[in-house]
């Protein structure tokens, strides 16, 4: 089924459509019905700067950059699910570029005054024209308070949320068309995949949301003096306006400047370690885009952490099953190893368990009884999505956002410290994980509240099983099922009834039209019966061309 197309949102759709065909994807539109937006003539990209022609990947790369702030999101997000993508568009996607022109400042100025009520030498006693940084979804000024505190001001490109929105629309649209019309559209819940990254960008575009998450760190790190969170001004905040305490330091991939300051690396390395350890297993609450930029060192070394608004959160229940999981891969259970994964919410309907556990017993037999100094975390967790790839398995963006925050945050360790280990670090927290579960008052804690669920089920199973068997008796007993993999089915044998129908319905015109013109005599009525069989003609051959359409349509799909 087509999208319906309102007049807006139509010219944005033939933009979409004309990047992505000029880039070589145009049979992707094509599978999916959208080949009429595509126009006729178009220049390929096919030669980059380099003088060679671009691969796939760099295609791919070079229309998300074109197409503007939504889809350069989608390939940063979609460069963390090596689940989802080969590893040379993953390598491809991690080089998309966030910067653009900045925005001119009489519109920056325009849009923070109407958002903080007053004039912008009202709010701030300085105020600086040229951007510190400029992206997709935003850029920072610096600005000085009245109070005389330096900070940065963060503000959102103009109209920029209208574009996402159109823009998301679109991708649901073709997300639908995908999942109905193309066998890779079915393997993968693309909806879900596409309201996740709605929701993932919508937040980003929530200032308060990126305050209030600034704010969440600097609780759980209120006694760990070696992460500095600068402090939001409320005041001067609101959803499309973040001011927020400036931090000054040395960018931690410099490494010439780091040396200069007399900052001993392989100790900053592993106390940024531990701080993104505390975050996962500990607090639950990660910071999500752990690019260099992000990150000031001060002496001490005291790491400032920037840009609050790509965050991850693990409940308990996620860090307890991960825990497991790591205990079943140490113990080489396949079994164990399977069910950790079935309950962390890796699964779909297309996995061969046998197949996958046999890839499984590979990938852990390559690191068995290798010491911890020698186990790359990062090219684990890369080789295990690559793994779920391969087996068609659907990993939870939490996941996979957390195996590639882990892997950068390795690489980064690594290019302070070429012999850092992660698992050094990883070990005594997971340790000290493993004790706080299994610990009796933890035990407690969970069994009070299953003791709670046993008692009603036990006070209210025999009213229930009298119910049951009373609606049994007088045959009023059903059981409903739902398979969702039939509703495809079902959709296509109705389109097909629905065709046959069409079909006999247009026989049947055709044959009443012969047998009319057969019998009509000039009488008084012959006006009308012409009249009739020129109606039943016109019906006639507007039936056929549809289900020759619909034939010929579903052949191409």
């Amino acid at each position: 089924m087509r999208p319906t197309f309102s007049p807006r949102r139509f010219r944005r759709y033939r933009t979409v459509a004309r990047i992505l065909a000029r880039h070589g994807f145009g049979y992707l539109l094509t599978q999916l019905g959208l080949g009429h937006l595509v126009p006729r003539r178009l220049g390929l990209v096919a030669t980059g700067p380099q003088g060679r022609p671009y691969t796939t990947a760099e295609h791919l790369r070079l229309a998300l950059e074109e197409l503007g702030a939504t889809f350069v999101k989608l390939g940063q997000i979609l460069s963390t699910r090596p689940d989802l993508l080969p590893p040379e568009f993953i390598k491809e996607l991690s080089r998309l570029q966030d910067a653009v022109p900045p925005e001119p400042f009489p519109l920056i100025r325009d849009l923070l005054e109407r958002e903080l009520g007053r004039g912008i030498y009202e709010a701030y006693a300085q105020f600086g024209e040229e951007p510190l940084g400029s992206a997709s979804l935003g850029q920072v000024h610096p600005a000085r308070l009245h109070t005389g505190e330096n900070v940065v001001v963060k503000v959102q490109r103009p109209g920029v949320e209208r574009t996402v929105e159109e823009d998301i629309a679109i991708l649901m649209d073709v997300a639908r068309l995908a999942s109905s019309e193309t066998v890779w559209g079915q393997i993968y819940d693309l909806p879900g995949l596409v309201r996740e990254f709605a929701t993932t960008i919508r937040e980003e575009l929530d200032y308060y949301r990126e305050a209030h998450n600034a704010e969440r760190f600097e609780k759980n790190f209120a006694n760990h003096p070696a992460l500095r969170v600068p402090k939001i001004h409320w005041t001067y905040t609101t959803r499309r306006v973040l001011t927020m305490e400036r931090l000054y330091g040395i960018k931690i991939n410099d490494l010439a400047a780091l040396d200069r300051a007399g900052i001993d690396r392989r100790q900053l390395a592993r106390v940024g370690a531990g701080i993104i350890v505390k975050m996962v297993l500990e607090d639950g609450f990660f910071h999500a885009d752990p690019h260099p930029g992000n990150f000031l060192v001060a002496p001490g070394p005291v790491i400032g952490l920037l840009d609050y608004g790509m965050v991850g959160e693990l409940s308990e229940d996620t860090r307890r099953s991960l825990l497991l999981l790591f205990l079943a891969v140490i113990d080489r259970d396949m079994d164990r190893v399977v069910d950790r994964l079935s309950e962390l919410g890796v699964a779909g309907s297309y996995v061969q368990m046998a197949s996958l556990k046999a890839d499984l017993e590979r990938l852990i037999g390559h690191y068995y009884g290798r010491p911890l100094q020698e186990i790359d975390v990062g090219q684990v967790l890369e080789e295990s999505l690559q793994a779920a790839r391969r087996h068609r398995l659907q990993v939870p963006t939490r996941l996979a956002l957390l195996g590639k925050t882990m892997s950068m945050h390795e690489g980064l360790a690594r290019m302070l410290d070429p012999r850092f280990n992660l698992v050094e670090v990883l070990a005594p927290y997971a340790r000290e994980l493993a004790i706080r579960i299994y610990s009796p008052r933890q035990w407690l804690r969970r069994l009070v509240p299953t003791l709670i669920d046993v008692t009603n089920l036990a006070i209210t199973l025999p009213r229930r099983f009298e119910r049951l068997t009373a609606q049994a008796e007088r045959g009023q007993l059903s059981v409903n099922m739902r398979i969702p993999e039939a509703e495809h089915y079902i959709s296509d044998l109705n389109r097909m009834a629905n065709r046959l129908i069409v079909g006999m319905l247009t026989a049947a015109f055709i044959v009443g039209l012969a047998i009319l013109l057969g019998s009509t005599q000039p009488r008084p009525m012959a006006q009308l019966f012409g009249w009739l069989i020129g109606l039943g003609f016109i019906a006639s051959s507007v039936l056929g061309m549809w289900l020759l359409l619909a034939i010929w349509r579903s052949g191409h799909h």
